[in-house]
């Protein structure tokens, strides 16, 4: 294989086998770069009319209207010197990080927590799908990462969100909310290009090991203050089943907690590799895509 991490390759070669693994590991490169359209400010019409005038090459996303991938030679710095980024009409983000919100599906006055949101691109997404009229919850414990968070909120017009600077594990009980979006802190295994030695030169088995730790104490606290028939999706950037599925299998065996399939209907041409749970989608990594986990649950 490429210049993988040895520990990485066993681990793939004992949870999917020669022909996903080798499937993974040729999605593990470097990306186009994608952005979502922020309808809160603009248009989809608007947008890809500029792109045009601008003679900026874009290629649309089937199952996502707001998602565009930048084809030719137009590069990120180029992109970050638009108006349109500068004003917040467009948010930079991967296609596999857009699908979260769109399973939560905020509605007008529903109460959202976002249990780890920096540096918010979920939070402003589903601030965006609700057209601001979701109340929306955003926890981020890091002092730094919180004020990008609040930075972004504020370029993107998020103006009905609430911003709590706690470890979500940490929230009080007495909460309680209509859904929950809980992207975990996770490895980043799906994230990483085999071509760049960067992109994975803290990843180890004990960042796995600290990071499962940690998706199941927030699993736990997200279930707590959970409102009974409220909504909870799960996601990491993972392509591990310790990080993915066995959290949900875990969390499954609580009384009061059950799986909804995802209506893969609305991802259709996204990549995928199989999963231990049906229902749930992990994304393939590709050219495209980065690897991604998501789970949806309500609770009884």
């Amino acid at each position: 294989m490429k210049n993988i991490p040895a520990f990485f390759e066993i681990k793939l070669q004992e949870q999917y086998g020669d022909e996903v693994s080798n499937k993974i590991v040729g999605g593990l490169v470097a990306r186009p770069i994608t952005f979502r359209i922020n309808t809160l400010k603009t248009t989809v019409g608007n947008v890809k009319n500029m792109l045009s005038s601008l003679g900026i090459k874009y290629k649309e996303v089937d199952w996502n209207e707001t998602a565009l991938i930048i084809e030719g030679n137009t590069t990120l710095n180029e992109i970050k010197e638009l108006d349109m980024y500068k004003n917040g009409e467009i948010y930079l983000q991967s296609l596999s990080s857009m699908i979260p919100a769109i399973i939560v599906n905020p509605q007008e006055k529903e109460n959202i927590l976002d249990m780890a949101a920096a540096p918010g691109g979920k939070t402003t997404q589903m601030a965006s799908l609700s057209g601001n009229k979701a109340m929306i919850t955003a926890v981020e414990k890091n002092k730094i990462r919180l004020d990008r968070l609040k930075y972004n909120l504020e370029k993107q017009g998020a103006n009905r969100v609430s911003v709590m600077q706690k470890d979500a594990r940490q929230l009080d009980d007495f909460l309680s909310f209509d859904k929950i979006l809980l992207d975990a802190p996770c490895s980043g295994s799906g994230t990483i290009n085999l071509e760049n030695e960067k992109s994975y030169n803290r990843f180890n088995e004990e960042l796995i090991n600290r990071s499962t730790k940690t998706q199941k104490e927030l699993l736990r606290k997200a279930i707590k203050i959970l409102k009974h028939g409220g909504e909870l999706i799960y996601s990491t950037c993972s392509i591990l089943k310790e990080e993915n599925e066995n959290n949900v299998k875990e969390i499954l065996k609580l009384s009061d907690i059950e799986l909804v399939p995802i209506n893969s209907d609305l991802f259709k041409n996204i990549p995928t590799i199989p999963t231990s749970v049906p229902g749930t989608i992990c994304v393939c990594p590709t050219k495209l895509y980065e690897g991604f986990f998501i789970a949806k649950l309500v609770k009884k």
